[in-house]
């Protein structure tokens, strides 16, 4: 029996070994430089055209830039890339070890609060997620937890495959209110001044819709972990993130 292992079983468990040992923060100084992974076309997150290049772009290079490295970019549709796009970081991700089931990353501490809040036009009589009826549609992402949460109060919902669909939906009269993040909510109205639309705050008493935000990271060392953690503290100190969070529209809140 020969000893050569095929070229595919080779690949294989390298590829297994690389997706199971941790990175380390000397590693990743001795390489000069931090994967961050990213969707291509998911503005105001990132964008691969650079024009603007998105908030978790921007932050990232922030905390490049904070641990002596550069930033390297890997592009990715689904989370379920991000083993093999061989990154160290994700952006923006919920700050739950539950959440973060499928996932395994490790989380960092929070930086800002989020959720889904209800975006209206400036006119609307609604004033919260309790105000809704059978008689306001209100358009939501298709299988998302906001959708559920609708639907059981009897209030009837349109569905859209994104965010920018209903508030696209909502600004042209055809729903009543779309449930989106205030983040998604708030660049839209950055980007159409014209069909400005009025976010209702975030409703804290149900807690599926409202959740911290953190640095996911892909398997760090426990080095690399405190040190992100030190330099978003110091990025919060300076106010580096409040303003590059600004720039996309976003006025970001305190974590719980």
């Amino acid at each position: 029996m020969t000893r050569i292992l095929p070229l595919m079983v080779v690949t294989f468990v390298i590829a297994l070994m690389g997706a199971t040992r941790a990175r380390s923060l000397d590693a990743i100084r001795s390489y000069g430089e931090i994967g961050l992974c990213a969707h291509p076309n998911s503005l105001p997150f990132a964008s691969k055209t650079g024009d603007p290049p998105g908030f978790q772009v921007e932050l990232g290079r922030a905390l490049a830039h904070e641990l002596g490295v550069s930033l390297r970019l890997d592009w990715i549709i689904t989370q379920y890339q991000m083993r093999s796009a061989g990154c160290d970081i994700v952006l923006d991700v919920i700050a739950d070890r539950e959440a973060q089931g499928e996932t395994n990353l490790r989380i960092s501490k929070p930086y800002y609060r989020t959720g889904v809040a209800l975006a209206v036009p400036t006119d609307s009589k609604l004033t919260s997620f309790k105000s809704l009826d059978a008689h306001t549609k209100v358009g939501v992402q298709v299988g998302s937890v906001a959708a559920m949460v609708i639907s059981q109060r009897h209030v009837p919902t349109s569905t859209f495959g994104f965010e920018v669909d209903s508030l696209d939906a909502l600004a042209n009269h055809e729903i009543d209110a779309a449930a989106v993040t205030p983040t998604m909510a708030s660049y839209y109205n950055l980007t159409h001044p014209d069909k400005a639309l009025r976010i209702l705050d975030r409703d804290e008493s149900v807690a599926d819709l409202n959740w911290n935000v953190a640095v996911g990271m892909v398997r760090p060392d426990d080095s690399l972990r405190d040190a992100i953690n030190q330099a978003l503290e110091r990025l919060q100190a300076d106010g580096t993130i409040e303003r590059i969070y600004r720039r996309y529209g976003v006025v970001l809140q305190s974590p719980r």
